[in-house]
């Protein structure tokens, strides 16, 4: 599949029979020579790429992954590859369908799904990166932020409070299997907590038939659910200022549930090592590199998957809403003009974890946005939530690569009802700037970067002449306050035109 991220929104609609909109992205082209040395793996060619490209090097495009040296990588550790790309902010990431597809496919029972499937000789590329794999060492990403990359070798020593292996990232049966035999044997050190996250009921199951999973709860290890867990806050938040290494895919600002934790992205290998040793050390330093195996035949069970309802039963199907499921929020559709105070101004790479913060006291509250609302931007301005209500209208201005990181599509939602019309940036995420879309919020790009400094939290703005801003593609923003006025770009489809003056998707999709 070319798996693209999108919205809840646009994945109602597709769902309801709607069509998926997304630009044709760029094509980049990374290639592989050489293989992996010992302790040297998928996560550090992952860091890698981040280290080369930035967390905002693959917006608006799709890594592609070729050249001999996949030939060397499993499909486990393809799939360490392209998850990680959405760190890059890339559309997608793809490997080739070839025979190591084929074996893992039919390992999984699956073998007749396989469709062999490669670029063509010809293809082009917009961008091209040559990564030799053998000259790769263990890789680490420091806080806050999943490219800001060194050598493991460069910290060395730093003590460690926390590690956790696992997420979406690094749960692999195969990861797991060296995990395990790194552990055997050995007790973690007494000052760090381990836990551990196996990536599916699959791999739980073919660890604990195996015996691996007994080697990993004697070194002292805590076994947790398959789930994202820790990765958003919801358990197994370091202490204050703690130390924890992570074999995640982020490490935003407090993402951990703990606000001034720090965050450090590792490979399986060098999350062992620190487990281990009590401090950041170089895996390499653990002896000989594990060596495993992909099974043959993977143990398959499929009793716990429930089959969605055929088209006769769905009428029939209750949809039971609770006392915390709030309606959604009334939407505003755009005007040709609007004057709102500047309630907001942040920096460059604002993730959706900062708009619309994780963790354990907020993420049971999904489906009441009332009461998320409270929390909104809370890691930037704890006073924004009640600034935005005191406005009743207001505008956000922010750096380049406004809402990287998830999808998470309350980043958009929360800001809609707490009053936010628009949000004017240097760059956007893809998936963000579709969002606030989707929520009847224009996203705005300015004409001259350097504008963005003309700015003040408190100011007073005014846009006019929308619609027919919309149609050149040039917006004036006046600042009532400073007397001044900034171009801003606004490339909007005619689709996304409609949207926004529908004042969102659900009422776009509802006068069709």
């Amino acid at each position: 599949m070319l798996a693209m991220g999108a919205g809840g929104l646009d994945v109602a609609v597709a769902m309801g029979g709607g069509a998926y909109y997304i630009t044709m992205p760029k094509m980049y082209k990374v290639n592989l020579t050489g293989k992996l040395r010992g302790f040297v793996t998928a996560k550090d060619v992952s860091l890698e790429i981040l280290r080369i490209l930035s967390v905002k090097g693959g917006v608006g495009a799709i890594i592609e992954w070729g050249g001999e040296g996949i030939k060397t990588l499993s499909v486990p550790e393809r799939a360490t590859i392209t998850n990680m790309g959405t760190e890059l902010g890339a559309t997608t990431s793809i490997f080739p369908s070839d025979e190591i597809t084929k074996a893992f496919l039919e390992a999984q029972g699956r073998g007749a799904d396989y469709v062999p499937l490669e670029s063509d000789p010809d293809a082009h590329y917009d961008k091209i990166i040559d990564i030799d794999l053998s000259t790769l060492e263990p890789l680490i990403a420091c806080p806050h932020s999943p490219d800001n990359v060194v050598k493991v070798s460069e910290i060395e020593g730093t003590p460690v409070d926390q590690v956790c292996i696992g997420s979406c990232t690094n749960s692999s049966l195969s990861d797991m299997l060296k995990v395990a035999a790194l552990l055997k044997g050995k007790t973690i050190c007494p000052s760090v907590s381990l836990s551990v996250s196996p990536g599916s009921k699959q791999v739980l199951s073919m660890l604990a038939s195996s015996g691996a999973l007994g080697d990993i709860l004697a070194s002292g290890a805590r076994l947790l659910e398959c789930a994202c867990g820790p990765c958003i806050g919801m358990g197994f938040s370091p202490n204050s200022a703690g130390v924890s290494l992570r074999t995640f895919n982020r490490n935003f600002q407090g993402r951990s549930g703990t606000k001034d934790g720090n965050v450090y992205l590792v490979s399986p290998e060098t999350a062992v090592a620190a487990a281990v040793f009590g401090k950041i050390t170089d895996p390499r330093k653990l002896g000989e590199a594990p060596v495993v195996t992909i099974p043959e035949k993977y143990a398959i069970d499929d009793s716990a998957v429930i089959e969605p309802a055929n088209a006769d039963d769905a009428a029939s199907l209750e949809v039971k809403r609770g006392p915390n499921i709030k309606p959604f929020p009334d939407s505003h559709p755009v005007t040709d003009e609007i004057s709102a105070k500047l309630v907001l101004k942040v920096g460059d790479n604002i993730t959706t974890d900062h708009i619309m913060p994780a963790g354990a006291k907020i993420l049971p509250y999904r489906s009441n946005i009332p009461y998320l609302s409270r929390f909104c931007f809370g890691v930037c301005d704890e006073q924004f939530p009640e600034n935005a209500k005191a406005a009743g209208q207001s505008f956000v201005v922010g750096g380049t690569n406004y809402g990287q990181g998830s999808s998470r599509e309350h980043a958009a939602l929360v800001p809609l009802y707490l009053g936010v019309r628009a949000v004017i940036a240097k760059s956007f995420a893809r998936i963000h700037a579709a969002n606030l879309i989707n929520a009847g919020i224009m996203p705005l790009t300015f004409e001259n970067p350097e504008d963005y400094d003309k700015l003040a939290q408190g100011d007073e703005l005014c846009m006019s002449d929308i619609f027919a801003g919309m149609d050149s593609g040039n917006i004036t923003l006046n600042n009532k306050t400073k007397n001044i006025s900034v171009k801003l770009n606004c490339s909007f489809t005619d689709r996304q035109k409609a949207i926004l003056k529908a004042g969102g998707l659900l009422g776009y999709t509802k006068g069709e």
